[in-house]
Parts: structure tokens; sequence; C-alpha cells
């Protein structure tokens, strides 16, 4: 299983931090994604779900604002 070693954002005003993190993130979820498949699931089921949660999370730390 891969670590979570994630580097510290990147410094500068041209950067795109959403494409730097989505960078770091993406080995992770492919590996999940792929585990899940072996155990039987269906490809799109698994993203789709990855969607959900993240945007559940994602409007769950809005409302802590």
């Amino acid at each position: 299983m891969a670590k979570f070693n994630f580097e510290g954002p990147p410094v500068g005003d041209a950067v795109d931090i959403s494409a730097e993190c989505q960078g770091q993130l993406l080995p992770l979820v492919r590996e999940i994604v792929q585990a899940a498949v072996s155990s039987g699931w269906n490809q799109d089921d698994v993203l789709l779900a990855f969607v959900e949660l993240t945007w559940d999370l994602y409007e769950k730390r809005r409302g802590d604002l």
C-alpha cells in the first residue's frame, strides 16, 4: 500500500495548487480503486463513491466556517 508522504504546497504566483495536490493524490486513489476492482467492485461505482465522499467532506467543511 502507498504511504501518505505529502510534500508541502508549492510556493509561487503561477503555481496551480489544485493540480499539484491532485498529482500527489492520484497514485493513492489509483491504488485504492485498483484494490476495490480486484475485490470485485465495479470501477465506475468506486470512482462515483469517491466523488460523493469528497463532495460530502467539502460540504461539511464549508459548514464549519
